[in-house]
């Protein structure tokens, strides 16, 4: 008889396999089902995942992510070669020819598997710089001045580099226009306005910052990336290659912390500081997120037209069926624009703002 703890780990590996179907990933979809349906015991991955004392879906734990992610990153060392024959850029394989090695790969590297599930998945989507650079454009065109990135939950910071990313948003071009990463979403809707954003300067603060000066952080980040996602894996690589030459300052730390330490009231004058966060605060306390939103309220009545703030985050949105909505809200005044709603890998946005 299945036990309650293990019906739940089953449960959000069938869950996380109908998300990445819904987000176009098949052979990962695959993948967690066929682990959902059949993990068993025989392995210690199998018993600690099946054990798990947490909650194992992806609101909580994303247990499933966790091994996945693991199984990836072995496959990219050639440590599972009979896997890694069946991983794309491959045809989507057969369920039971997949399972086969899986089981295999779940009993040869055992250890090493486990170890992935004792940390929680860690990614740097960078797809969702192009909603953060539409936002920034918005913001250009009310306060046309420099800007100071502070980024909470950054991971390795990527998107604080968007500035040397190159971007076509609807008709509008930005960015650097010889960037090596071209970010280009589907897009609805009228564009953003034309104009430039220039970064003087860049932070960011993470529970568990990743250095993209290390390779075992840079494998990591790429673990992470469903394997059939190769335009995502494409695109993080060469994100990657822009920041290893002059990576972004992250400190570790708790985010509200962070905020009240390093933003004082007063900001420079003829700079507008802008704190971002993508799809990441539903990972933070309650507490932690009171505390954040109390602060940008203070800074936000401090804010002068010499010294603007703004809050720019692309998060999940209750009011719109849980999508990721792009928000942003300027001081001094305080007039918060919902300006889009869109993929949460950013490969599609609907632009709302007219």
């Amino acid at each position: 008889m299945i036990d309650s703890s293990e019906q739940a780990v089953r449960t959000a590996f069938a869950l996380q396999s109908e998300g990445c179907t819904r987000l176009g990933s098949p052979f990962t979809a695959l993948l967690c089902d066929l682990l959902g349906r059949r993990l068993d015991r025989s392995s210690l991955v199998g018993r600690r995942a099946l054990d798990w004392p947490g909650e194992p879906h992806w609101t909580g734990d994303a247990l499933p992510l966790r091994l996945a992610g693991g199984l990836h990153a072995l496959v990219w060392r050639g440590r599972l070669p009979d896997l890694a024959a069946l991983y794309p850029p491959a045809d989507l394989p057969d369920s039971e020819a997949l399972w086969v090695a899986l089981d295999a790969a779940l009993h040869d590297a055992d250890a090493e598997l486990a170890e992935w599930l004792e940390r929680a998945p860690q990614t740097n989507e960078v797809g969702r710089s192009a909603a953060l650079m539409a936002g920034l454009l918005v913001l250009a065109a009310r306060h046309p001045l420099p800007v100071s990135l502070f980024e909470l939950g950054p991971s390795a910071g990527l998107n604080l580099m968007l500035d040397r990313f190159r971007f076509r948003l609807g008709e509008t071009d930005a960015g650097e226009p010889g960037s090596p990463l071209f970010l280009c979403p589907e897009w609805q809707g009228a564009s953003p306005p034309p104009g430039t954003v220039r970064v003087v300067s860049r932070r960011g603060v993470d529970i568990h910052p990743l250095e993209i000066a290390k390779a075992a952080d840079r494998e990591r980040l790429l673990a992470y990336v469903w394997p059939d996602q190769r335009q995502r894996l494409a695109d993080l690589a060469a994100a990657i290659g822009i920041a290893r030459s002059d990576p972004p300052h992250i400190d570790q730390g708790d985010a509200a912390d962070w905020i009240e330490a390093n933003l004082g009231l007063t900001g420079k004058p003829g700079v507008t500081r802008v704190v971002t966060h993508t799809i990441a605060i539903h990972y933070f306390p309650p507490d932690t997120r009171n505390r954040i939103e109390a602060h940008l309220s203070r800074l936000g009545a401090a804010a002068t037209d010499a010294s603007p703030f703004a809050w720019l985050r692309f998060e999940f949105d209750p009011a719109a069926d849980n999508l990721p909505t792009l928000f942003l809200t300027i001081w001094p005044g305080g007039e918060e624009m919902k300006l889009a709603v869109g993929h949460p890998h950013g490969r599609s946005l609907r632009w709302m703002a007219q």
